[in-house]
């Protein structure tokens, strides 16, 4: 099985938002073709939000089987159930309450007061991911994971140089001391989201831009959590032109990296 990593650079954000929510509808297809079910990992942020608009937006939103996917999330912020900067609360509104989902198809991270302390509230969120998992495995295998890249290079809530970076042993990890607000937060540790067939890395504008050049340069993995990203089938950096503008043209290349414009392999 190969790895495959893609730069995809778009116009402008709504142009992005649209082609990752075309994507993701016909892979989603593919994908159903193949298997009954299909698990997919969600993020949050603004760009998270707006793929996730698109897909609802979408004509072929009904095309698929929502009833055969497993949302899940890559991280949450530590907030009460309903909280406006949870990404729950944002993927609800942007796309899954318009599905009219099972909730037990909807898995999302706990919040304040389920669990005596975060730490607990990590423990449960492994052992939900070790009950849907295959038997032996501690997680399922996530068929597409989306993330966002923040400008100073996380991922998930996995900072620079913070220790969670390096975790890999735990599925789920507590952060209480995000360097951006709310300080508590919960999130998947790297093995986990590098054991997803696909990860779509959705990034927009000039402020990401040298997170994603030095991501791509090789950039420590420490230093810059978004260099340590890669699924087992595909890696895909889906991109705006301003976020894209310090990404080294050797890097944009047919063969390693391509863009918009020669991509011409299978879809991702």
């Amino acid at each position: 099985m190969t790895n495959e990593r893609r730069v995809l650079v778009h116009p402008d954000k709504d142009a992005l938002a649209g082609s990752v929510a075309a994507r993701f509808l016909t892979k989603m297809i593919d994908l159903l073709d193949e298997q009954d079910v299909a698990h997919v990992c969600l993020t949050g942020g603004t760009m998270g939000a707006m793929v996730l608009a698109a897909i609802s937006e979408s004509p072929a939103r009904d095309t698929i089987d929502w009833s055969r996917v497993e949302f899940w999330w890559s991280d949450e912020r530590y907030l009460p159930r309903g909280h406006a900067d949870r990404n729950e609360t944002q993927a609800r509104a942007a796309l899954l309450d318009a599905l009219g989902l099972d909730e037990r198809r909807i898995h999302p991270m706990p919040a304040p007061g389920e669990h005596p302390d975060i730490e607990a509230a990590a423990r449960a969120y492994e052992a939900e991911l070790t009950a849907a998992a295959p038997e032996g495995e501690r997680f399922p295998r996530f068929d597409i994971t989306f993330l966002g890249v923040g400008p100073d290079g996380h991922i998930a809530s996995l900072f620079p140089d913070h220790a969670l970076i390096r975790e890999t042993e735990r599925v789920v990890v507590a952060e209480t001391d995000s360097p951006k607000p709310p300080a508590e937060r919960l999130t998947f540790t790297l093995p986990v989201i590098n054991s997803s067939d696909r990860v779509w890395l959705v990034l927009a504008g000039s402020d990401k831009a040298g997170a994603l050049g030095l991501a791509l340069a090789g950039a420590e993995v420490g230093d810059l959590p978004a260099a340590g990203v890669e699924g087992r089938r595909r890696t895909v950096f889906f991109v705006d032109a301003d976020a894209a503008a310090e990404v080294p043209d050797a890097l944009i290349a047919p063969g390693q990296f391509w863009t918009s414009e020669h991509d011409t392999a299978p879809g991702a």
